[in-house]
């Protein structure tokens, strides 16, 4: 039983913390701190991301009950459609919007931070695997996992943020970021129909 949930926290914290570091938050976090004081953009941010694993995770847990392990199919396969059709969003959509602004107060910074992450996290690719993790591996695992690394993904981006200034540009990895959301939005759909093919990448235990 150990064994499984250290299995489930390995693959929430690696997945939902590599695909939050190619993400358009992670993108707009960076921005923010290199244009405001690190310590509040990072608690803002970080603050954020708990609050909408916190949601995540109870509609995970609240679906998870309402359709019963016989239906945990339906939000699998959901799941994986909404990530194809952020990835083709993403790749045919026109020039990012540039989030202009000037250095801020702890307070404007934390705030800013806290409103932009918490608004482009809602129904963003991490809270759609966070919802889908729950059917698998519980939503203490998820939570505790997912929380670890989105925590650690906001670290990383206001310092890199805070050292790089604006030279950053999430325009030069739309491409990249797109073809990996469709890839992993094809790899959801199928596992929702067909979980046997992938009982190490995605297979939860007794899910």
């Amino acid at each position: 039983m150990l064994s499984a949930a250290l299995y489930g926290l390995a693959v929430v914290v690696g997945v939902i913390g590599g695909l939050e570091l190619l993400d358009r938050t992670s993108f707009a976090l960076i921005a923010l701190a290199a244009r405001s004081r690190p310590g509040p953009t990072w608690a803002g941010g970080a603050s954020a991301f708990v609050v909408t694993t916190a949601i995540a995770v109870t509609a995970g847990a609240a679906l998870a009950a309402l359709l019963g392990p016989d239906h945990l199919v339906v939000l699998r396969i959901g799941g994986g459609a909404f990530l194809v059709g952020y990835a083709a969003w993403l790749y045919f959509r026109g020039s990012d919007e540039e989030i202009g602004a000037e250095e801020r107060d702890l307070a404007s910074a934390f705030l800013a931070a806290f409103l932009t992450i918490f608004l482009l996290e809602l129904g963003d690719t991490t809270m759609i695997f966070e919802i889908v993790f729950v059917a698998d591996y519980g939503w203490l695992v998820v939570l505790v996992g997912g929380t670890a690394a989105l925590v650690s993904v906001a670290a990383w981006d206001v310092m890199l943020g805070h050292r790089l200034g604006a030279r950053v540009s999430p325009k030069r990895l739309r491409t990249i970021v797109a073809g990996l959301m469709l890839a992993v939005g094809i790899v959801t759909i199928a596992y929702g129909v067909a979980p046997t093919l992938f009982p190490a990448a995605l297979g939860g235990f007794g899910g």
